[in-house]
């Protein structure tokens, strides 16, 4: 018998996702359980098993489209017998109906003044999609040219789309306020210089930022305000008894945040590695959702790619973001004298609501005072 597989719900308020790889192909025979393709959400790439034993007929989506959850990806033919209709963990759901559109494009179309009926579908099968919904309501095909000349349209999708969404989602519900100061950071350069062959040695590669996260965390004890976050429905501060910080690295598919957890149980060392085991995953996008979530401060460190000062955006759900710019020498006042130092420029986002200049500007200090004399990062407890 026919049965329907459609885009499960992989949780997390996850609406939709984009096909990376198809693992099999039409005439396939396949087992249960037995991974079908990869999809992509705004959280990280899930592999997608199948629910029963069987021949794949056909396969609905091509790799690099877009599908919502309930959506019929392939179609198996099993040896039980099974209603022709879609089945998923999310339920069952009707056959579609004679216009072939998703939930989300008859809601633009609803809200466009667009009749389905009228519109011809490009997506495969003839269904039709939101930029046939959008050219139809314009009256005419997006053009490649506007008024100045060429364009090329890159449509969101992915992480980049994630990036957008959860940016925007940030700026619109948080009062934004941004710190900034610079930090000495001659002492922990030199500190660095020396440790980094022995770290080396022990298979670590040792940057500046297990550094930044060790100050951050202590700090963070210090001003339990600054580990936080907003519960939006009944508006009450979440403080964290935890330490998970978040660090935005850079992918060729745009920014992730992998959080490193329990940062305050662990040392300088456990932290470069972890660091750097972290980072390369996240490029190669083989991080897990939960890896993702569970932060409570984050640091951007985007003097890593020569810039000095920002105003980073606060990663959902936490409270504040350290950025840290690029680390150069200036001329410094130090025991009333102008000598060249080694200068660390430090922005700090908060969000008002929850956190007031003056605790912020004290926490900004006690960050400083952490890495401008690293010792103290070896003398405090944990």
């Amino acid at each position: 018998m026919r049965f329907e597989f459609a885009l499960p719900d992989l949780g997390e308020g996850i609406a939709e996702g984009e096909i990376v790889k198809w693992h099999v192909k039409e005439g396939d025979t396949v087992e249960e359980h037995q991974t079908l393709l990869e999809v992509e959400t705004d959280k990280a790439i899930v592999e997608v098993p199948s629910p029963k034993k069987g021949r794949v007929l056909k396969i609905h989506h091509h790799e690099g489209e877009t599908v919502e959850v309930g959506e019929t990806l392939v179609e198996l033919e099993v040896e039980e017998d099974t209603r022709r209709e879609s089945v998923t963990v999310v339920g069952s759901l009707p056959d579609k109906e004679e216009i072939l559109a998703t939930p989300m494009v008859r809601r633009l179309a609803s809200r466009l003044g667009v009749d389905l009926r009228k519109v011809k579908g490009t997506g495969k099968g003839g269904w039709i999609t939101e930029e046939d919904v959008r050219n139809f309501a314009e009256g005419a095909e997006r053009p490649s040219t506007d008024r100045y000349g060429p364009v090329e349209r890159i449509p969101l999708k992915g992480v980049r789309k994630s990036i957008a969404k959860n940016l925007s989602l940030s700026l619109h519900t948080k009062a934004f306020v941004t710190g900034m100061d610079m930090a000495d950071v001659t002492e922990l350069w030199e500190l660095r210089k020396r440790e980094k062959e022995e770290a080396k040695r022990r298979g670590v590669r040792l940057t500046f930022l297990p550094f930044f996260i060790k100050a951050v965390q202590h700090a963070l004890k210090e001003h339990p305000l600054m580990n936080a976050g907003v519960d939006e429905e009944t508006l009450e501060v979440v403080v964290k008894k935890y330490y998970n910080i978040g660090i935005a690295v850079d992918t060729p598919d745009g920014l992730m945040v992998p959080v490193i957890r329990d940062v305050e149980k662990k040392t300088i060392l456990e932290l470069a590695g972890e660091l750097e085991t972290l980072s390369e995953r996240a490029r190669k996008r083989e991080l897990g959702v939960e890896e993702l979530k569970g932060s409570s401060f984050t640091i951007s460190n985007y003097g890593t790619f020569g810039g000095l000062f920002a105003t980073p955006i606060i990663n959902l759900p936490d409270v504040a973001i350290l950025g840290t710019g690029r680390i150069e020498d200036r001329p410094w006042v130090k025991n009333h004298q102008i000598v060249i130092r080694k200068i660390l420029p430090l922005c700090l986002t908060f969000d008002h609501r929850v956190v007031d200049g003056s605790t912020a500007a004290t926490f900004l200090n006690r960050v400083k005072s952490y890495l401008e004399d690293p010792g103290l990062l070896f003398i405090e407890s944990s």
